[in-house]
């Protein structure tokens, strides 16, 4: 995943799709065949060198697409006293602005034209030995995806899978006997999912945005040191899942939560960045281009990046309608580069595009991006 000659580009993983492609599982074959071929074909078109299948596979769902593919959990009504969004700090000091975002449908998308996969909250509980059932399910998406990219290496493409700690806090455990337990036995049936996209000579992308997000919600009360050791043993279950996978092969993507909201509460990357480095992937793909976060780059001057490693931060952003200009996305990129070497660097986005930007605004900023490498790699290459 490294460049001697130019800025590769990429991105986290959904894009925009027409609305009855966003139920998984419940559309026609031939359907999504060739709403891969499409979403592929415009990735290509954009410029974009790491394509996925936009989730179109997953029915936009980058976590809950699992609740098909796990066994030993049951569906049971939503308890509202577990709800820990309404018990965050975020929602407590900006409650109005969330009441009246949730009133108007979404935390996403502004003009109401993408689905918005909103659905009646359900809880689920781990009721007795979780294994992996998802193999029909996942061989249609390896498949669908094989077939859109045709003669392009199957390492130019990837496919997301959730991590155990994401899969893990809408999930109740009434069967292990520890925490522990509950999310290494989660870990232990992801295994299947993750073994089995590398095998098809696919890149994994492992999606995370819950290590960090949970923080406003449990992390504050819980106080950083205790909140750090939470996030190692869920990093430790995740390189357990992801033993004997050569690291080149696994990109991990860690984010404060797509939603469009004020994120002032997010856990600064500083105090979650050893914990980072301690994955077993060879690319991480960070948020680094929202207002939030965009700072967040200097932090390298500071923590060294292995020589193993590669950073893929975002360049352009799902929070906001603006496309970046070019200019500005080369500049971010640059900064990057004269840190950690400009082989080390892949353009990416913050976080997914589709469902959390108007289609015709997604494939602009994913335009942006490519532009925005081309004068970067003039740059840092001539």
């Amino acid at each position: 995943m490294r460049s001697c000659d130019r800025i590769l580009t990429t991105h986290v993983g959904a894009l925009p799709a027409p609305n009855d492609l966003w139920s998984a599982g419940n559309v026609d074959e031939a359907r999504l065949r060739l709403a891969t071929r499409e979403v592929v074909k415009l990735q290509r078109d954009c410029g974009v060198d790491l394509v996925n299948e936009g989730e179109l596979t997953k029915g936009g769902s980058w976590v809950a697409y699992l609740n098909n593919r796990l066994t030993g959990f049951e569906a049971r009504p939503f308890d509202p006293a577990g709800d820990v969004f309404r018990q965050s700090a975020a929602y407590k000091e900006f409650s109005e602005f969330y009441e009246a975002a949730i009133s108007g449908g979404t935390l996403f998308e502004q003009t109401r034209s993408e689905a918005t996969l909103t659905s009646e909250q359900t809880d689920f509980v781990c009721t007795g030995p979780v294994t992996y059932c998802g193999q029909s399910a996942l061989k249609r998406e390896i498949d669908a995806l094989r077939d859109a990219i045709g003669g392009l290496p199957r390492a130019s493409a990837f496919l997301t899978v959730a991590a155990p700690a994401s899969i893990e806090p809408e999930r109740k455990n009434q069967y292990y006997k520890s925490q522990e337990e509950f999310v290494y036995a989660i870990a232990d049936a992801m295994r299947v999912e993750y073994r089995a996209i590398v095998d098809a000579g696919f890149q994994l992308q492992v999606d995370d945005a819950w290590l960090a997000a949970l923080w406003a919600r449990i992390g504050v009360r819980m106080g950083i040191e205790k909140y750090k050791n939470y996030c190692a043993m869920r990093v430790d279950a995740l390189n357990h899942a992801l033993r004997g996978i050569p690291e080149d092969k696994i990109r991990y993507h860690l984010c404060w939560g797509s939603w469009h909201g004020p994120h002032a509460h997010d856990i600064p990357l500083k105090d979650i960045v050893s914990t980072l480095l301690k994955v077993k992937a060879q690319t991480y793909l960070i948020e680094a281009a929202n207002v939030r976060h965009e700072h967040e780059y200097a932090i390298w001057k500071s923590i060294s990046l292995p020589d193993n490693k590669v950073l893929a931060p975002g360049v352009v952003s799902h929070s906001t309608a603006l496309v970046e200009h070019p200019e500005l996305v080369s500049e971010r990129i640059q900064k990057f580069a004269n840190i950690v070497g400009r082989d080390r660097v892949i353009a990416s986005t913050d976080c997914g595009l589709g469902l959390r930007c108007h289609v015709q605004i997604a494939w602009a900023k994913l335009r942006a991006l490519s532009r925005g490498a081309a004068i970067a790699s003039e740059a840092l290459w001539g």
